[in-house]
């Protein structure tokens, strides 16, 4: 796993918002996570741990955006181990240049063939928390093209963003109402292959195509958040053990749910 990072990435990521880490995974290791986070895809049939939903929104379009599951690192003990890495939670706390992060949520993204774009948008205003330090390494499973859903940014545009957003939807560009001066900007389809990681900023606007081939394209996500984040009231993918405790305010660090990634606490190490 490559996780050095050189001081000129680190510039680049903060200057642009987001960052290709070419080879991120060996090859070896590459097929050891393909065929892990397949297998725990498929065995999982909720989008979301405990909600019950059959694996979908009940929204003909956005079910067909891609095939997601969230938080497959608390339902699969051997994810588990690729998902709390101290390395890769050292690179998101040096790329944003805070003092430590927590995993907010995982996440699998697999386009399935024919599959509809991913609408314009920023991250942060959906979660639990606000911050203009989170980040999100999106790990691709095999090789992805402006043909089968490739992701776009607007370079620099994080800088200006605020916390208002659009819900996902079948108009691509509506986020581009909320931001009409985005709307001359020209995007970076950012192609990647298999093994190929990229990190981008929690208020990043981004988007990704439609996948207009008969093979899945598929990747999995991990997004940090810097600890001592706060919850801002909104549930997200929050269980509802977990929602029903907090209030507005309160610190977002129960280990349970959000475990410190970097630095490790002593009485935690994933081998």
């Amino acid at each position: 796993m490559k996780t050095n990072l050189t001081p000129e990435t680190i510039t680049r990521y903060q200057r642009d918002g987001f960052v290709k880490i070419d080879s991120f995974l060996s090859a070896q290791e590459l097929e050891t996570w393909r065929t892990r986070i397949t297998a725990a895809v498929t065995d999982r049939n909720e989008r979301i741990p405990g909600a019950n939903d059959g694996g979908g929104v009940g929204d003909d379009f956005y079910d067909n955006v891609f095939t997601q599951r969230v938080n497959l690192w608390r339902t699969d003990n051997q994810l588990k181990q690729l998902v709390l890495k101290e390395d890769i939670g050292k690179m998101a706390a040096r790329l944003e240049g805070v003092d430590g992060v927590r995993i907010w949520h995982d996440q699998a993204l697999f386009k399935g063939p024919w599959a509809n774009p991913t609408a314009w948008h920023l991250d942060d205003p959906y979660w639990s928390f606000y911050s203009r330090h989170a980040t999100t390494i999106w790990v691709a499973l095999d090789d992805v093209t402006a043909q089968n859903g490739a992701l776009y940014f607007l370079p620099g545009s994080h800088k200006q963003a605020r916390l208002d957003n659009v819900d996902l939807g079948p108009n691509v560009g509506d986020l581009f109402k909320v931001y009409p001066e985005w709307k001359t900007h020209e995007p970076v389809c950012l192609e990647m292959k298999a093994g190929d990681a990229s990190f981008h900023n929690g208020i990043m606007p981004h988007a990704a195509g439609p996948n207009m081939t008969p093979h899945p394209r598929r990747a999995f996500a991990m997004i940090f958040m810097p600890d001592g984040s706060v919850f801002n009231g909104i549930r997200n993918v929050m269980p509802s053990k977990q929602f029903e405790s907090l209030k507005k305010g309160d610190v977002l660090n129960d280990d349970e749910f959000n475990p410190l990634i970097y630095p490790v606490p002593q009485s935690r190490s994933v081998e």
